[in-house]
């Protein structure tokens, strides 16, 4: 099924999707004439330090439940019977969320039954580069210049910023951003929720996550006040990242739905930008269900993605060039995270085989999909081709490799498997900043 009604994962099939279909004028796209009332979706979330429930308490019933022993688990999980029995007993609360996946598939859970809805979500960053951004956010009254700025000039220093953060120049980004935050007061809606979704990516990629929260509850509030529901769609799918970053899956999941069902496209006759949209939607809300250890949720929600990509004739350009810039490509990496996730390492190296070669997306999401498949690599007990991703992105994305936090773990698995470093290996670990 490519038009028309969709039946979501999950859902009754006697169910029809929420749609932004206006029942006056039986308009069938997103109708822009009356935009909805802003609506901060961050806003009443439980806060990062709230958590739902024991860790070791909901282990240790879903296992009790499925009628296993501890050492049962460990057979069927390949996690080792000394860390179930830590996790258990509350002496682990810094457990990988890679184990406690593979916990939650040998109990035939989703994820969040172990972590809860509201986990408690990686540390965030200093990030002292970032400091006067994150002034001028957390003060954005005092930062208001005396004489407003030019519309016209603004939107071309934020395209000049994009382009900055596609291309992973961060210190030249850093100078721009504060003064594009004190400029977003003093321009229209829709120019002011680009900026703050730019200004949030650049918070969500650093892992400064408090303030990322922030800019984007804004910004979301920003594009909803605009007459561009595709603006409000797009930046809901930055704040999706967000959400997989802070491990709130289920959250991903009924955001995900919810704008896709709004923006729904019919795959025929829907534009470039709303095809796009759409697919990244998509596209988040089966990253979150993989996650969760809902495969048939995710692959679902692929093959939707996959058909929006199939009908996008060209990357989008211009100002969404790189918030939603979509197509087959995008759709054959996520799939090849989505097995690596699943723990399927050879299926992510066969599927990297078929990623197009000539249509290229945006650097930090080839460059995610690099690491990915460095990973399976890794899980297949390749070293080699490991370490040539590895240097490889330390040639071409190194201010992004630093961010990473899935390169320090594939070089702290890389350097473990080895008596001694070569001349490579120390340079990178040296590089990425990587603990003794």
């Amino acid at each position: 099924m490519v038009s028309g009604e969709i039946v979501w994962p999950g859902r009754h099939t006697d169910t029809p999707p929420r749609r932004s279909d206006n029942s006056e004028t039986g308009c069938q796209t997103p109708c822009r004439s009356e935009p909805s009332a802003p609506t901060p979706l961050l806003r009443g979330r439980p806060r990062l330090d709230d958590m739902s429930g024991d860790l070791g308490q909901r282990v240790q019933s879903v296992r009790k439940r499925r009628g296993l022993t501890q050492r049962e688990l460990a057979a069927n999980s390949g996690v080792s019977l000394s860390l179930i029995r830590k996790i258990e007993q509350g002496e682990r609360d810094d457990t990988r969320i890679e184990t406690l996946r593979r916990l939650a598939v040998a109990l035939g859970c989703p994820l969040t039954a172990l972590i809860g809805s509201a986990p408690r979500a990686p540390e965030s960053r200093n990030g002292a580069m970032w400091v006067a951004t994150r002034r001028a956010i957390e003060a954005p009254a005092e930062q208001v210049r005396a004489e407003p700025p030019a519309e016209a000039d603004v939107a071309e220093t934020l395209a000049a910023a994009v382009r900055l953060y596609h291309d992973n120049r961060y210190e030249l980004l850093a100078r721009i951003l504060p003064g594009l935050v004190a400029d977003s007061e003093a321009v229209s809606p829709q120019l002011r929720a680009r900026i703050l979704q730019l200004t949030g990516s650049v918070m969500v990629q650093t892992w400064q996550l408090r303030t990322a929260r922030t800019v984007l509850d804004r910004g979301l509030a920003a594009a909803q006040s605009s007459e561009d529901v595709l603006d409000s769609a797009s930046m809901v799918v930055t704040l999706c990242w967000l959400l997989l970053v802070e491990r709130r899956f289920q959250q991903v999941d009924e955001l995900a739905i919810e704008w896709a069902d709004r923006i729904e496209p019919r795959i025929s006759t829907g534009t470039e930008r709303e095809l796009s949209t759409w697919g990244w939607l998509l596209l988040r809300g089966s990253a979150a269900a993989i996650r969760d250890n809902r495969p048939d949720d995710a692959d679902d929600m692929m093959r939707f993605a996959q058909a929006a990509a199939v009908a996008v004739k060209r990357e989008p350009r211009g100002y969404q060039d790189y918030w939603t810039r979509f197509g087959p490509a995008t759709v054959a990496m996520k799939r090849v995270e989505n097995a690596v996730i699943d723990d399927r390492p050879d299926l992510a190296v066969r599927l990297a085989r078929e990623v197009p070669s000539g249509l290229r997306p945006t650097s930090d999401n080839r460059n995610r999909h690099l690491l990915d498949v460095a990973r399976a690599h890794l899980d297949l007990a390749r070293p080699e081709p490991a370490l040539e991703i590895l240097l490889r992105l330390s040639n071409e994305a190194r201010p992004w490799l630093i961010e990473q936090r899935l390169a320090k773990d594939l070089l702290t698995s890389l350097i473990g498997r080895r008596r001694t470093l070569t001349t490579e290996m120390r340079g990178l670990a040296d590089l990425i900043h990587l603990e003794y």
